[in-house]
C-alpha cells in the first residue's frame, strides 16, 4: 500500500469582495456573461472551459472538461462526438451539470439542467469554422472507442488529409452539438476564512428567484 499523503495543510486564502443579491442581474444568463467577460478581461487561461458531468441511466457519474461554444437564454452549448461516453450517457439520461471555475477571481458557476441535441445545421456551421487540423482529428477519431496505437490515428489523419487536400473534410454525422437548458444556477465567490458567498437562481413564474445559501 502506498504511503498516505496528508494534504491538510495545502490551502490558500481568498480575499475577494463579497457579493449580495443586489449585485446580481435578475437574469442568470446575463450574470454569467458578466463573470465570463471578467475572466476573459483578466486573461484567464481557457476562460470558456467547463466541467461537464453526465451519468448513466443508473446514476454512475462521469466528468470531463469541454469548451463552451455559445450561450444565451436558450442554453449552454458545446460540440462533440455522439459516440463518446458523454454522448452515450446523454441518450439514456438527459440530465447534466456544468461547472465553470475561474481560479484567479476565486469564482465558480454551476449550471444544471436537461440536455438536448442541437440542429444538424448548427453543428455543420461550427464544424466548418474550425481549423483544418481540428476537423481532420474529429473525422479520424471514433471518440472513446479503443484504438491500438497513436500511429493508427495519425495514419487515418494522413489518409483523410490526402483525400481532402483543400482541407474541406466533411463533418461526421456523429459529430454534433448539445445544449443544456438551465434549470438551476449557483454563483460562488470565494472569501476570507472560507465564509464564501453562494447565491442560487431557480425558475420562477415571473423569471428567476435568487436565494443565498450557506457556504
Amino acid at each position: 500500500m502506498a504511503n498516505k499523503e496528508d494534504l491538510g495543510g495545502y490551502r490558500r486564502d481568498y480575499e475577494s469582495k463579497s457579493i449580495g443579491k443586489q449585485d446580481l442581474d435578475p437574469n442568470p444568463v446575463l450574470q454569467f456573461g458578466r463573470w465570463l467577460q471578467d475572466a476573459i478581461d483578466i486573461g484567464a487561461i481557457d476562460a470558456t472551459a467547463m466541467t461537464l458531468a453526465t451519468a448513466t441511466s443508473d446514476g454512475i457519474p462521469s466528468a470531463r472538461i469541454v469548451l463552451l461554444k455559445q450561450f444565451d437564454d436558450a442554453g449552454f452549448c458545446w460540440f462533440t462526438d455522439a459516440r463518446s461516453q458523454k454522448g452515450r450517457e446523454l441518450v439514456t439520461n438527459d440530465q447534466a451539470a456544468l461547472l465553470f471555475y475561474w481560479r484567479d477571481m476565486s469564482r465558480q458557476v454551476r449550471v444544471q439542467g436537461r440536455v438536448e441535441q442541437m440542429a444538424a445545421e448548427e453543428a455543420e456551421a461550427y464544424f466548418n469554422s474550425r481549423p483544418d487540423g481540428s476537423r481532420l482529428s474529429a473525422a479520424a477519431s471514433h471518440q472513446s472507442s479503443p484504438v491500438d496505437s497513436r500511429a493508427v490515428l495519425e495514419t487515418e489523419v494522413q489518409r483523410l488529409n490526402e483525400m481532402y487536400p483543400e482541407g474541406n473534410v466533411p463533418r461526421p454525422e456523429s459529430w454534433i452539438g448539445y445544449r443544456l437548458i438551465p434549470e438551476y444556477f449557483e454563483f460562488w465567490q470565494g472569501l476570507v476564512n472560507r465564509l464564501h458567498d453562494r447565491l442560487i437562481y431557480r425558475p420562477h413564474k415571473d423569471g428567476w428567484s435568487i436565494e443565498r445559501i450557506s457556504p
